[in-house]
């Protein structure tokens, strides 16, 4: 039996699941509520599920059906609006609202320059990030709240299908002073430090892999202070408190501190953090969405002066 729901209705739904409020929704839509509301009603009617639950303390909950329609929704939305497209023009140009995730401390290196590249080829497309850690981001996928995600391989599950694009290695930072130490060497080991503190960058997956470089060698870190905060361990850093182990090699010493870290590579056979694009496996992604796969891969693939060129560093190093 064919499901007769309309675009119609697809388009109420997308906008009560973004904004989880009826009357939000209904005024960005420039619709009744009651109108909204009969819309959803006949929606859930023709697909025989319960898109939201509905709790007085909570508002409106998406459940396990809603969200898997909130994942496939924008695709079949943009394949009408192509169709359309394609009828009115055969050259028509992408178009519309696009959600793509990033990993936060991926954010300051990529997104402005990802922005700057995407706009420019496709100006008609109106791209938004959504930044967090590895676990949110899976969750925002796996929800439908962005299409495609740039983000780290660490804790990546089943679900999603992935394209590296990128291959970091792991690199410590430490004080000046720690540097003029050394003499000027620029490659080190993790053991040299085993007894100095450690200024770990916590987030979800990416401390557990730090720590893992640690339980590689056998030693155990001297953890002197935890943070989720990129800048902030660098801060912690160049102020003496101790080293930190890092990925995004990052050039500019100056930290927010106002005093300066220094970056040096690693002697020892760690493995890399791939940088990767991440999407849901049982989904095909828009047009939208490749465009932003594409732009991605450009940019790594053109990338001077940044992770790429110290992994060969690294490499060259070992």
């Amino acid at each position: 039996m064919t499901t007769a729901f309309t675009l119609v209705q697809l388009t109420y739904f997308n906008a009560v699941a973004r904004l989880e409020n009826m009357t939000a929704a209904a005024a960005e839509l420039n619709v009744t509520q009651s109108t909204l509301s009969s819309a959803i009603a006949q929606l859930e009617r023709e697909l025989a599920v319960e898109l939201f639950t509905r709790d007085r303390g909570k508002g409106l909950q998406l459940t396990s059906a809603g969200r898997a329609l909130l994942a496939r929704g924008p695709a079949l939305l943009e394949e009408a609006e192509l169709l359309t497209a394609s009828v009115r023009s055969a050259n028509a140009a992408l178009s519309g609202d696009l959600t793509v995730g990033i990993y936060a401390p991926l954010a300051p290196f990529r997104a402005p320059e990802i922005l700057d590249r995407f706009e420019l080829a496709y100006p008609d497309v109106n791209l938004t990030f959504f930044e967090g850690d590895q676990g949110s981001l899976q969750d925002a996928l796996h929800d439908g709240r962005c299409e495609v995600a740039l983000m780290y391989d660490l804790g990546v599950d089943h679900r999603f299908a992935r394209t590296v694009i990128d291959r970091v290695p792991p690199h410590i930072i430490v004080p000046e002073a720690r540097a003029q130490a050394l003499a000027g060497r620029s490659v080190v080991s993790l053991r040299e430090f085993a007894d100095e503190p450690l200024i770990l960058l916590n987030l979800p997956h990416t401390g557990d892999y730090y720590l893992r470089l640690f339980q590689q060698l056998g030693i155990e870190p001297r953890i002197r202070h935890v943070s989720l905060g990129y800048e902030t361990v660098r801060s912690y850093v160049a102020r003496g408190h101790g080293y930190s182990i890092l990925n995004q090699w990052l050039d500019q010493s100056l930290t927010y501190s106002g005093k300066r870290v220094v970056p040096l590579r690693l002697s020892d056979e760690f493995p890399p953090t791939e940088v990767s694009l991440v999407q849901r496996r049982d989904i095909s992604p828009t047009r939208k969405a490749r465009a932003f796969i594409e732009t991605c891969r450009e940019i790594y693939a053109n990338a001077a002066g940044s992770s790429s060129d110290s992994i060969t560093r690294n490499e060259h190093s070992h």
